[in-house]
């Protein structure tokens, strides 16, 4: 552990090598607060500038690139409810409320912090189990990795437990656009119509602006909110929590950067999953889950230790075995084989200066982006002090160039203006827009991976779920599921028993 440190160190602190993080966290955090601009999008834009680098240098900085945009999503989420990455959609459930209520500085102080805890702890795990975690990530297969994205849809009972069967409903209905296009095993189009925008499927990007940032907008043009001092003022000054405020929730930034670390090292689970679990999880276990949704800073805690664990996980299967933990590390490691790297197990014991870059690489950009997200919020917090009847239409401005440039494709900005007028019927009618956006995200995944399962089974589904690792984590999902129904029956029936 301390050789690793101690050649990492060497190897990011030449100074060419240093100011290409530093450069590759000021682009991570300034792409990730761009609406619509993916943690793996950023990795992608920031690769051509990666080619003329030293394959160890390169893998250093794009390593910047992705932890920054993590924690870069996460400032607009809180300023605007425009989540930067799918993975900060979780982040505006009580990073925005607290922006409404004056508090924007002390929901970016708790986001920044936890975000620098959970890329630290990631950090620190890929560095010192990285092939013993390896390891356990190689015994799953399709119908484990099935049953990971289904504890991910589990949580729906979690979002919104006073209105269990709306949530459920919007859920049914994301995993229901998650089928449109082209189907994932035949090839044919499904549920399209004719159009072709359809055939690449709903992308998750252009409805997530929509259901957030386009309904907010909505909302605030039929019903405008008074003005809190903060918004007028237009200077949002970033507030670190305070040593009680941070022991408060030392525990919940603990389990979430565990349980993020853990999602992150699973093949195809990613940040977006680790963080939608992590909140409900923590949503669960609190003591005051009623505050959750209000503007808590447990919520924002766990959403961001989560997502930014999952970054340093994704990256133990990369290096280990070959194998990229998401899709940000699928392009690190295209990128690295075409610089004439041969990534697999042989990697770390042969060449273990690049697990040393990436470790030192971590290390050093969660320390950077906290400085620089600070600058980056105050110049992003000054649209605050804009009138609304400005603000609202730079926003939707915002959203249809973030959809548009996703796909350079019109149809994905119809989409988006589709999403958000369903989104504020989705409010109106007291429906979960966060459920629709998981189900969207997770029902791909789910689809895949469990008819993959059943091919390799010849159509035995009881195989499927007869495998041990399977059949812990469904036996968790179902309990994820019933427990929030079966909780007030038990409650109601010891009330009576208590009466008599």
């Amino acid at each position: 552990m301390l050789q690793t440190l101690t050649m990492g160190f060497g190897i990011v602190f030449q100074p060419a090598t240093f100011l290409f993080i530093l450069c590759g966290t000021c682009l991570g955090v300034i792409f990730g607060a761009m609406p619509g601009v993916s943690a793996s999008m950023a990795v992608a834009l920031a690769l051509p500038f990666a080619y003329s680098m030293k394959p160890i240098v390169a893998i250093a900085f794009l390593v910047a690139v992705y932890c920054a945009a993590i924690t870069g999503g996460g400032i607009t989420a809180i300023l605007f409810k425009i989540p930067g990455t799918p993975s900060n959609a979780p982040t505006t459930f009580d990073g925005y409320p607290m922006a409404q209520r004056g508090e924007a500085g002390k929901a970016l102080g708790v986001s920044l912090i936890g975000s620098a805890f959970g890329g630290l702890v990631a950090a620190f795990a890929m560095a010192l189990i990285s092939p013993q975690l390896s390891a356990v990530a190689l015994k799953f297969g399709p119908s484990e990795l099935f049953a990971v994205s289904f504890l991910g849809l589990s949580v729906l009972t979690c979002l919104d437990g006073g209105n269990l069967v709306k949530t459920l409903i919007s859920g049914l209905i994301g995993l229901w656009l998650s089928t449109i296009g082209m189907d994932p095993m035949l090839g044919l189009a499904r549920f399209t119509w004719g159009n072709n925008t359809l055939l690449g499927g709903v992308e998750m990007i252009p409805v997530m602006i929509g259901m957030f940032a386009v309904t907010e907008v909505l909302k605030q043009t039929t019903n405008p909110r008074k003005m809190d001092d903060t918004d007028k003022s237009g200077g949002v000054k970033t507030e670190f929590p305070k040593l009680k405020e941070f022991l408060s929730i030392k525990w919940v930034m603990i389990r979430s950067s565990i349980l993020g670390t853990i999602v992150g090292i699973l093949p195809g689970a990613g940040a977006t999953i680790a963080s939608f679990l992590s909140y409900t999880t923590e949503k669960k276990l609190s003591k005051h889950a009623d505050d959750f949704g209000t503007g808590c800073i447990d919520g924002i805690a766990a959403s961001e230790c989560a997502n930014n664990a999952a970054t340093g996980g994704s990256m133990v299967p990369l290096l280990s075995l070959g194998i990229p933990g998401g899709n940000a590390a699928a392009i690190m490691m295209s990128a690295l084989v075409m610089m004439g790297v041969q990534v697999g197990p042989l990697l770390v014991r042969s060449q273990p200066e690049y697990l040393a870059s990436v470790f030192s690489s971590m290390l050093l950009t969660n320390v950077l982006m906290v400085i620089i997200s600070i600058f980056v919020a105050r110049i992003f917090a000054k649209i605050l002090s804009v009138p609304y009847s400005v603000l609202g239409p730079i926003i939707i401005m915002l959203a249809v160039i973030g959809s548009y440039a996703l796909n350079n494709n019109t149809g994905d900005v119809v989409l988006m203006v589709i999403a958000g007028v369903l989104g504020y019927l989705f409010t109106k009618m007291k429906f979960s827009a966060a459920a629709l956006v998981l189900g969207l995200v997770l029902g791909q995944m789910c689809e895949s991976n469990l008819r993959r399962a059943v091919t390799i089974a010849n159509g035995n589904i009881l195989e499927v779920f007869s495998k041990p690792i399977t059949a812990v984590i469904m036996v968790a999902c179902v309990l994820m599921l019933v427990g929030p129904a079966v909780a007030p029956l038990i409650k109601k029936s010891r009330k009576q028993d208590t009466k008599v």
